[in-house]
């Protein structure tokens, strides 16, 4: 692989430079916040798109879509004036194995924290930052939602923790969607706390194959060490930014099917 190491930096900058764009978003689950402007707006519809994020992708944006609907497509206002009566609406609604029970715990949640906190950055990060790893930041995430004593145990699945050792594809995409940030308006950067440089590379089975490919992954298996090594693969072209490549592997896996 080292002697590979500039071919493979120029494909996957190439690749970028693609699929980096404002056309990889009608598309995509990152579509779903980019219906709104309101920062905790973005954070929550952003929270639910990429938990609804596995199976077709047309089908999750329609999923995704539906459900901002219930939220009268003002999902924060929504988390903090609901009535006890709004939350028949959820009844029914199914995206594979995630559930109205699901769904109600969460908003439940929602309300709880947003109620204390203006931004859901600091569920990872603590109040003052004080948590400073990938990793412990994503326990600590999962910990904090189910903190609380009506968490159903069944709703633990749709949130990935490396105490797990979950590769957590859908957690690192979300946090990619709210840290990075630059001038091609895909991601939203309205984080700030944490840092591009500090995240750690959305893993789906098209990444992984495309990694392994080009020798950025040699663990067998998937799981959190898997996803490190390959940002730290990814590090090596870009320190500052290595999840920029998410884009390059997942376009050469679904796009070019590489």
């Amino acid at each position: 692989m080292k002697q590979n190491l500039a071919a493979i930096k120029a494909l996957l900058d190439d690749r970028v430079e693609k699929y980096n764009q404002p056309s990889f978003i009608s598309n995509d689950p990152v579509s779903i916040p980019h219906r709104f402007s309101k920062k905790q707006d973005i954070e929550i519809s952003g929270f639910f798109a990429s938990i609804l994020a596995w199976g077709q992708r047309k089908t999750i944006i329609s999923n995704c879509i539906k459900l901002m609907a219930l939220m009268d497509n003002a999902p924060h206002d929504f988390m903090l004036n609901h009535q006890e009566q709004d939350l028949t609406r959820f009844l029914g609604f199914k995206h594979r194995t995630f559930n109205d029970t699901d769904l109600l715990y969460l908003v439940y949640f929602f309300r709880w924290y947003y109620s204390r906190h203006k931004s859901l950055e600091t569920a990872f990060t603590g109040e003052q930052g004080e948590i400073k790893t990938q990793k412990q930041r994503l326990e600590h995430f999962h910990d904090l939602v189910f903190s609380l004593e009506e968490a159903p145990h069944r709703t633990k699945k749709h949130i990935s923790t490396p105490a797990r050792k979950s590769a957590c594809k859908r957690i690192n995409m979300y946090l990619r969607w709210m840290v990075r940030q630059d001038n091609n308006g895909v991601d939203f950067g309205i984080w700030q706390t944490m840092k591009p440089a500090d995240l750690v590379c959305p893993c789906d089975v098209h990444v992984e194959r495309v990694g392994r490919r080009l020798g950025l992954i040699t663990r067998k298996g998937m799981d959190w060490l898997t996803a490190e090594e390959l940002t730290d693969h990814l590090r090596a072209f870009d320190p500052k930014d290595p999840v920029k490549y998410d884009y390059a592997l997942f376009g050469l896996g679904v796009e070019e099917k590489f």
